[in-house]
């Protein structure tokens, strides 16, 4: 299991050698407000929200001192709205008053703001700091089960036992790996496995739909010729653009 668990991992770093976090920031508070953020909806309309929110509270002083209704409007469009301005105030403020307005680097300090779990801390760690962590969002926990790395649906236990089949250096770019893969081919309810590049080595090749034709016509974002998750992906990523916010898109 391991051997094969390392070969694919191999062969995805070879599919999706772009891979990247898919929140727009430019710094660990910006990735830290966006993952909060990005708890039940996605990555696009998070990122179609923070523009007008780093605008009004580019700081975790300013973001501490917002006017709760004001901050609950910009943050609308990303659900349970009332829940996470709570949360963004709360860690601003912890962030003002522990930490000097900077985000620690160092996850036992990260796990005490409000709002804040091992994902979203490993998130900030991984790609603001360097930090080698897995992400157990839902795309990886379905991932890991069906390519049968685990059987463990905790995310905590999910982490502890992909972190022991992989060496340190590779769990932030894995996370990434296996979240593209699921995101872009390897979907919940119809994976594309008549397009899948690893079919030969996943063991749960057969759930999702085998006849090529019909898979290729399954898979999104750049893999099927659509705009990713960012506004502002990175220079190497293949794929277009999102829209911003209120902008026409193709169906």
């Amino acid at each position: 299991m391991v051997r094969r668990a390392r070969r694919i991992n191999r062969e995805l770093a070879e599919v999706y050698p772009y891979a990247h976090p898919e929140l727009d920031f430019r710094n660990p508070f910006e990735l830290l407000v966006a993952t909060v953020l990005s708890a039940q909806t996605t990555d696009l309309r998070v990122n179609q929200t923070t523009p007008a929110l780093f605008a009004a509270y580019p700081t975790p002083e300013d973001m501490a001192e917002a006017v709760p209704e004001e901050l609950e409007e910009i943050i609308r469009p990303t659900g349970f709205f009332r829940a996470k301005a709570k949360s963004l105030m709360g860690l601003s403020q912890a962030l003002r008053d522990n930490y000097g307005g900077e985000v620690p680097g160092r996850i036992e300090d990260l796990v005490t703001l409000p709002g804040v779990g091992r994902k979203t801390a490993n998130v900030v760690l991984g790609n603001a700091f360097g930090v080698p962590g897995i992400t157990v969002d839902t795309h990886f926990g379905r991932l890991v089960r069906r390519f049968k790395w685990t059987e463990q649906e905790d995310p905590e236990k999910v982490e502890a036992e992909i972190c022991a089949i992989f060496p340190k250096s590779e769990w932030t770019m894995l996370s990434h790996r296996v979240v593209f893969h699921g995101r872009r081919i390897c979907h919940a309810r119809k994976p594309a496995c008549g397009a899948c590049p690893i079919a030969p080595l996943c063991p749960a090749y057969g759930e999702g739909e085998t006849d090529p034709e019909k898979a290729q016509k399954l898979l999104k974002y750049e893999k099927g010729g659509q705009p990713g998750q960012r506004l502002s992906p990175p220079p190497d990523y293949p794929g277009l653009p999102a829209a911003p916010l209120g902008a026409r898109t193709e169906p």
